[in-house]
């Protein structure tokens, strides 16, 4: 797995203002943000008082809303910066070292989330990591994911020419050096593992797939 510890590290202080800035060239990425986090606290809020892990927390804006809400949060950040500002805000929910194929605990979870962080991974990498969370996750638990996916070879054409020929240039670059998948085959990973799905498209970019281990 890539390290891109230092790159965050880079981008921890001005994240935040990255996300809510919307005349940022990654405005239309973060559109509807804190709508998207609600909605992954929806989709476990069944399990509020469970415990949710949260692999690539940030700065910690999911994790913060979860805590509110009820859940016993563990955060997990490769990113030392980040973990420190998250932790400023979160003095109270630990937040440790590890990434998608390393999470330092034992305990099993009600639920596994995460937002902006899986396409960290290439594919096999992804179906690894799936795999490796299922064990951690108990019977009827959920795994959430929330990123930048495209839902056909022709939609991905199309917005990587429109992003293009905005200027859009350091966008233009993540969208092809990163590993954004298409919905299907993240759904596709999902059902070697016999979960059932939900899938979402949350704004031009972002989709939300909600997958539960076995039956409710």
């Amino acid at each position: 797995m890539h390290d891109f510890s230092p790159l965050f590290d880079a981008w921890a202080a001005s994240y935040d203002a990255t996300v809510y800035d919307a005349d940022h060239e990654y405005a239309e990425v973060f559109e509807g943000y804190n709508a998207i986090l609600e909605n992954i606290c929806e989709k476990i809020s069944e399990k509020s008082g469970g415990v949710v892990l949260e692999i690539g927390i940030g700065t910690g804006n999911l994790t913060k809303l979860l805590y509110e809400k009820g859940f016993h949060v563990i955060g997990i950040e490769p990113s030392k910066e980040m973990r420190k500002i998250a932790q400023s805000k979160l003095p109270d929910v630990p937040i440790m070292d590890g990434h998608f194929l390393s999470i330092p605990v034992s305990v099993h979870m009600d639920a596994v989330v995460t937002s902006y962080a899986f396409h960290h991974l290439p594919l096999d990498e992804k179906k690894k990591a799936l795999v490796y969370l299922d064990g951690l996750l108990k019977d009827g638990g959920k795994i959430i994911i929330a990123d930048t996916m495209f839902e056909s070879e022709e939609y991905k054409k199309s917005l990587l020419d429109r992003v293009k020929s905005s200027g859009a240039f350091n966008l233009l670059k993540d969208l092809n050096t990163e590993y954004y998948e298409y919905v299907e085959d993240i759904c596709q990973l999902f059902r070697e593992l016999n979960y059932q799905l939900e899938a979402e498209k949350m704004n031009q970019y972002v989709w939300m797939i909600s997958a539960s281990k076995g039956r409710d």
